[in-house]
């Protein structure tokens, strides 16, 4: 399985404006609807344009679409202010390939591409997945930029933790992050989730820049529907910080399990039997430095709190979620079905029929903090680990077969760990863990 280095990843880091002109599109990046024949492309400018519009169409730029323009001020001491541009793409052909530029009379972007999302759920969608990537350090980067251009993968799921940090040095770092990530994000939908990183300002940098669909509006939790999945982002840092209120954790609870409940009924179920969700900071982790989580046996996004008892563990339990992705910890972890601490599944072929979520965390592409060590003696249901820099490949094959490889950057783009899910049955109360 090749996921190795090519020289145009390297030219790709490379590619960026000679001159960064004040009205000049920039930082483009794309995003799906609930609708395969939608696509939002969000960018941004320096300066206020009089007009934002997407040229596109299949081989020429024969349609345009209009957006509009919202002005985001940093929360820094400058109060630096940015526009941001988004357009909805109607119309187009699921599975169809188009060309697409940015912009307005004032400038307009370089060309670039994309693949509508395929139509139903009987096709296999092919996903990156990864947490935790900087400006700095990026060790991943090119990997992702060069896989983003192979035409293989239909989105990218970036598990919190972005720029490290995007409000520093009045928002600038932001901007150079989001200039990075273009050769990915302008080409594949890039779906993503909050962290701990993006706390300042209320979030605001995180909410403003990206545009994700339904939920609470500004993408702290949402869902979505790719193939025979129904993928789910949701806020962890809801229970870490002081502004997360007992009445924000209730919010975001009560929409989880009414998505939940929506996509476990029978006909949901049957047409997208997998349910995966992303969130930050993980339930279980062997790392060492990290008594939040880690070695913290109260963990609140596991057992909930002391105001609101209601946990994620026994929701996501119940409505037999089938994977859990997390990051935070810079390193890469798989995990044998686990509920309650216990294992779940056979010796011999655990994640056959298992009878608990997997989870998987995925916060090794790289930033400035470096990566965490681990435990010396992991718990039982820590299956493998690494500390290399590098990402994570989700193929949902189809109904019942789902994999996932684990690349390594420092190794050259070698896969050095792999794990084959298999899952007869999907279903709320389909766990048999107790």
């Amino acid at each position: 399985m090749g996921f190795g280095w090519s020289t145009h990843a390297v030219l790709l880091v490379l590619v960026l404006p000679a001159v960064l002109g004040s009205v000049y599109p920039e930082q483009v990046h794309l995003s799906y609807t609930d609708k395969p024949s939608e696509m939002v492309v969000t960018w941004v400018t320096q300066d206020k344009t009089k007009e934002s519009k997407v040229r596109f169409g299949q081989s020429s730029l024969e349609y345009t679409a209009e957006g509009h323009t919202t002005t985001f001020v940093d929360g820094g001491s400058q109060h630096r202010k940015i526009y941001i541009h988004r357009a909805r793409l109607h119309g187009l052909k699921p599975g169809e390939s188009y060309v697409y530029v940015v912009g307005g009379p004032e400038g307009w972007s370089k060309q670039f591409n994309f693949r509508a999302m395929k139509d139903g759920s009987d096709w296999s969608p092919k996903m990156m997945v990864y947490g935790d990537m900087g400006s700095r350090n990026d060790r991943a980067l090119p990997y992702l930029q060069h896989n983003a251009h192979t035409g293989h993968f239909d989105a990218v799921l970036h598990v919190g933790d972005f720029a490290y940090d995007m409000h520093d040095d009045d928002a600038r770092v932001g901007d150079d992050f989001m200039r990075q990530i273009e050769p990915i994000a302008a080409y594949v939908p890039y779906m993503t989730c909050v962290g701990n990183h993006e706390i300042a300002y209320d979030f605001g940098n995180y909410r403003h820049r990206f545009t994700m669909p339904g939920g609470d509006g500004t993408g702290m939790y949402f869902s979505w529907n790719i193939g025979p999945a129904h993928i789910i982002s949701f806020n962890t840092e809801v229970y870490y910080y002081q502004s997360a209120t007992q009445n924000n954790i209730r919010r975001q609870y009560d929409w989880l399990q009414e998505d939940l409940r929506r996509a476990n009924q029978p006909a949901n179920r049957r047409e997208r039997p997998w349910i995966i969700t992303m969130g930050h900071r993980p339930m279980y982790c062997s790392n060492d430095d990290d008594d939040e989580m880690c070695r913290n046996p109260a963990n609140p996004i596991r057992n909930g709190t002391a105001a609101f008892w209601p946990n994620l563990e026994d929701l996501f339990y119940k409505y037999g979620v089938d994977v859990e992705f997390y990051a935070h910890e810079h390193s890469y972890e798989r995990l044998l079905p686990v509920y309650k601490g216990k294992v779940c599944g056979g010796s011999s072929e655990p994640y056959t029929n298992p009878r608990a979520p997997v989870h998987i965390i995925t916060g090794s592409a790289g930033d400035k903090e470096g990566q965490d060590r681990f435990q010396y003696h992991p718990a039982a249901w820590s299956a493998f680990r690494s500390d290399d820099y590098g990402f994570t490949v989700m193929d949902i094959v189809n109904s019942t077969h789902l994999t996932l490889h684990q690349v390594s950057s420092d190794k050259g783009g070698q896969v050095i760990d792999s794990m084959v899910l298999i899952k007869e049955k999907h279903g709320a109360g389909s766990y048999t863990c107790e």
